[in-house]
C-alpha cells in the first residue's frame, strides 16, 4: 500500500472539486509516480497536477485528484494519468489508478483500490 499526502486548506473537499476549476499542487511528477510503483509510465510533457487536472480536449486524460501528462509539448491531448476519479484515453474505465499510452515506461494500465482520507 502506498500513500500520498496533499496538504491543502479548504472549506471542504466539495469546494475543491465541484466547480471543475483546476487547482494545482506542487508534489511533482516523481512523487505522484510513487503511489503506483515500478510499473508506472507517464508521458513527459504538460505535467498538470492537482485537483481537476485535465487536458483541454474533452476525450483525453482527466483526474479529479492527480496528475495528467502529454507526449506533445502542450496540454491538449494527454494520454497518461495517475489519480482518483480519472477517465479518458487510453482507458476510460480506469477511474482510479494509472493509465498511459506511449509513456516513459511504455503502454501501461494499472487499476487500483483507492482511498481518500480528508481531515
Amino acid at each position: 500500500m502506498n500513500f500520498l499526502l496533499i496538504n491543502r486548506v479548504a472549506d471542504s473537499m466539495y469546494s475543491l472539486l465541484h466547480d471543475g476549476q483546476y487547482r494545482n499542487t506542487s508534489l511533482g511528477r516523481d512523487t505522484w509516480k510513487t503511489i503506483i510503483g515500478l510499473q508506472v509510465s507517464l508521458q513527459m510533457n504538460c505535467n498538470m497536477e492537482g485537483f481537476n487536472a485535465r487536458c483541454f480536449w474533452r476525450y483525453n486524460s482527466r483526474v479529479r485528484i492527480g496528475f495528467a501528462a502529454n507526449n506533445q509539448d502542450d496540454c491538449w491531448t494527454c494520454d497518461s494519468r495517475i489519480g482518483f476519479g480519472s477517465g479518458g484515453l487510453p482507458d476510460d474505465s480506469n477511474t482510479c489508478g494509472h493509465a498511459a499510452q506511449n509513456g516513459d515506461n511504455g503502454n501501461k494500465i494499472v487499476k487500483a483500490m483507492c482511498y481518500l482520507f480528508v481531515h
